[in-house]
């Protein structure tokens, strides 16, 4: 459900996009990866267990792990491999190399996979031409332009914002001041999308900027963002 509607035109002509759960289809791609992983590298025989057990457990790490990269308490990679790593200890599996090469062939497979989420192809259309689109994603250089590209979505961006290239991480206010630096866009006319409360939408906050919280789990923000949706096809409505 839509909240927020202004009134009247809207004022932005810049809007700043997240890429992973808010665009691309990060779980679907992912889950997909990892099922081409599991017959890869037979790993039924080498954890002793079942798939969906497995990514249950890799999902907890991976996540865990991503909050501390977040936090810039761990370095890039080590987060690759080591998510990997902790979750094959849950197994008795000790096996580092393995978690690396593992960890390669994974960032290979993921970003060849494409998924978008609902409507999100409807949604760029609609903006094509009516505003300047931009990405602003945690994720690593290589693998988000290669999402964008097998998605087929690339050229709707003039600029892809990245913690790498940024040399900062969302939602440290850098990340968000780079950003708009690199695309000359002023903060009043600015607007970032994502999915990511404390990422995304407190990052943006904090340095000003207007936000859409895209909410499908309809979690009740502390902060009240500008405008909160739960399908990307509500956005369409008011931009």
């Amino acid at each position: 459900m839509l909240e927020n509607i202004p009134s009247g035109t809207m004022k932005y002509k810049h809007l700043f996009f997240d890429l992973d759960h808010t665009l691309w289809d990060f779980e679907t791609a992912s889950r997909r990866s990892w099922e081409q992983l599991w017959d890869i590298y037979n790993l039924s025989n080498l954890l002793d267990t079942d798939f969906e057990q497995f990514y249950a457990v890799y999902t907890k790490h991976n996540d865990e792990l991503w909050r501390l990269f977040q936090q810039r308490k761990i370095d890039r990679e080590l987060l690759r491999w080591k998510r990997i790593w902790n979750a094959f200890l849950e197994f008795n599996v000790y096996d580092r190399p393995l978690a690396e090469q593992i960890s390669n062939t994974y960032l290979d497979i993921l970003p060849n996979q494409a998924a978008l989420i609902p409507h999100a192809k409807e949604l760029l259309e609609h903006c094509k031409g009516r505003y300047q689109m931009h990405l602003i994603t945690n994720g690593f250089e290589r693998t988000q332009k290669q999402k964008i590209q097998v998605a087929g979505i690339a050229d709707y961006f003039q600029e892809i914002i990245t913690s790498e290239l940024s040399d900062s991480i969302k939602p440290q206010p850098e990340i968000f001041l780079f950003a708009l630096k690199a695309t000359q866009a002023r903060l009043e006319e600015s607007l970032m999308i994502g999915d990511a409360y404390e990422a995304d939408i407190l990052g943006a906050i904090g340095v000003g900027m207007d936000t859409v919280y895209f909410n499908p789990a309809k979690v009740v923000p502390e902060r009240r963002p500008t405008f909160q949706i739960e399908c990307l096809k509500e956005l369409i409505e008011i931009l």
